[in-house]
Parts: structure tokens; sequence; C-alpha cells
């Protein structure tokens, strides 16, 4: 029983019940099994992005271009696409380049020069911005990109990043979208890497303290760049749904998505100064978040104060991850 309350993940697990209870008891739309998909929606957009940032943040490391790299991924595929008359699979996988590359450069950054990756990634999060509002107005003369619907290859991408389907239940008809099997299959792998690979032990051992996992023959070079690599492609996955999904994207999207993603994983048991944290939480923590904003519209509530009741919860679930960390040192 010990061994269980020490998991870093049972936190987020015990308090997304809760509050699942909590709006259940509420908000009578909360039960509507018809909102089921909305909410689930909401938590897998997040959840697709809070995967890989948990694995940084174990790591010891964080990303706050993040959130702005998802824009960039789907700005990078329509503008591409659009100027040199591409078909979309290409401008696809050009935007996946482009994505990785940004990926690539904030890994070398902070294992070359040695900078706290808040302020690295902070660097590019600033040059992303400003690059995806100059790209797109230059290309398009506007602030959003172009309609993408009757490009070639339109359709087919469309259905492997926005596809949607539906599940009846007892009578209900729940409407799902394939961000939520994106999110299911992140969530997986992200899990095995971190409890059945050596990968993991390494991801641990880079967060608790890098100079002994260095000593041990750990490449902490190696799994950094790597760790920054997985965000850059779940970042491009998010950029494609965001822009098959809507058909446009506006170029100042994204900007404050990155501390959203943060906060999912540090609810789900990460904590900020790395070697400690779970990927199985991470989404828990994107669930609770998608509830929450969600349960307050649903009980009609005034939404002007759930940034409030987020603040308080990061730091409700910060305290209780330090206390579970410190329990699981003295076993």
């Amino acid at each position: 029983m010990t061994r269980l309350l020490v998991r870093p993940e049972i936190g987020s697990l015990v308090g997304g019940f809760a509050i699942m209870v909590f709006f259940l008891a509420v908000a009578p739309s909360f039960r509507n099994l018809d909102n089921i998909g909305t909410i689930l929606y909401q938590a897998s957009t997040i959840g697709m992005m809070a995967v890989p940032i948990a694995m940084l943040m174990i790591g010891g490391e964080f990303d706050l271009s993040a959130g702005v790299l998802v824009t960039t991924a789907g700005l990078a595929a329509a503008l591409l696409g659009w100027w040199f008359n591409l078909n979309v699979w290409a401008a696809v996988g050009l935007a996946l380049l482009v994505t990785l590359a940004v990926g690539l450069v904030n890994g070398l950054l902070l294992v070359r020069t040695k900078l706290p990756s808040f302020l690295t990634t902070l660097s590019t999060f600033f040059v992303l911005q400003g690059m995806n509002l100059g790209l797109t107005r230059w290309v398009t003369g506007n602030v959003s990109t172009h309609q993408i619907a009757d490009m070639q290859g339109s359709e087919s991408a469309r259905r492997v990043f926005a596809s949607q389907f539906a599940l009846q239940v007892a009578g209900h008809s729940i409407t799902l979208r394939i961000t939520l099997l994106f999110w299911l299959l992140l969530t997986m792998l992200g899990a095995w890497i971190m409890l059945r690979t050596r990968q993991g032990n390494w991801v641990l051992a880079v967060g608790g303290d890098e100079d002994a996992a260095r000593a041990s023959g750990v490449p902490v070079r190696r799994t950094k760049v790597a760790l920054y690599l997985f965000v850059a492609f779940c970042a491009w996955l998010s950029g494609m749904h965001l822009l098959f999904g809507y058909g446009v994207v506006q170029s100042g999207e994204g900007i404050g998505k990155e501390f959203i993603y943060i906060i999912a994983a540090v609810i789900g048991g990460c904590l900020m100064n790395g070697g400690f944290g779970s990927v199985v939480g991470a989404s828990v923590g994107a669930l609770i978040y998608g509830m929450t904003q969600l349960g307050i519209n649903y009980a009609g509530w005034n939404p002007d104060w759930f940034k409030t009741f987020l603040g308080v919860m990061l730091l409700a679930s910060t305290l209780l991850n330090v206390w579970l960390k410190r329990k699981a040192e003295q076993r």
C-alpha cells in the first residue's frame, strides 16, 4: 500500500476522480453522455503535448516554445504548400522537418551553451512568435493562412489528422476525435519508454543528478536532445490536427499553451527540478484540466475564476508531489 501511495501519478488519479465526482454532482450538463466527447477532445489536445513535456521535465528541462511550435508546424505546412503549389502530403513532410529542426536547435542550444533551458527555449519562443507573424503576413498578406481545402491531398490528410467518429452508448451518440487515439498512443509509448526501457532510466537519471548520470555512463547530451526532438514531433502532430481540423491557422495561436502543458505535467506528478514524475499522471493532469474548464461552463459559473482555480490546483499539486518524493526517498 505504501509503495502505491508514493507513485507520482497517485495524486492526480485521486484528484481527477474527485473533480469528476464534484462536477457530476453540481453540473447537470456534465452528466450528459453527449458531452463526453467534448471533454475528451479538450483533454486530448492538451495531453498530446503534456506527454512529451512531462518526459522533458522528468529529465530536468523545460520547453517554453512548445505552444508556439505547434502553430509553427501548422503554418509551415500551409505556407509551404501554398507558396510552392505542393501536394499537401509533401507540405506535411516538410513541416515535420521544420519542426524537428526547431527541436534539434533547442536541444543543441541547451547542451552546447549549458544555459538554462528556461532561457534558451524562451529565446526560441520569441523567435518563432515573430517568424509566425512575419512570414504569414509576407506570404498571405494577412495574419492567417489561406484555406487548404482545395489543395491536392487535403481530404486524405484531413482524414488522418482530423477525422472523427460516433460511438453509440446507451442511446446517446458520442462524437470522438482522432486526437483521442493520438493521445492514448503517445501516453502508452511514453509510459513504456519510462518504465520498460533503458532510455527511460536515462531520463530519470539525467533529471535526478546530471553529473552522477554522466559518471555512470549515461549519454546525457544525447538524451536531452532526444527529448526535445520528441517534443517537436508531438508539436508537429498537434499542428497538423490544428491545420486540417480548422482549414486555416492563425499566426498568433499557441501563445500561453506551453504553460497549460507544464501545468498538466505538474498536476500529474512531475517536479519542476526533474528526476520525478509520470507520463500517465501528466495525461490525467490533462484530463483534469479539460474536465475543470468545461465543468465550470457546464455548471454555469463565471469562467473568469478558472485561472484562479488553476493556480490553486497547481500549488497544491506541487506541494503534494514534493511530499510524495520525500516519502519515496525515505523508503
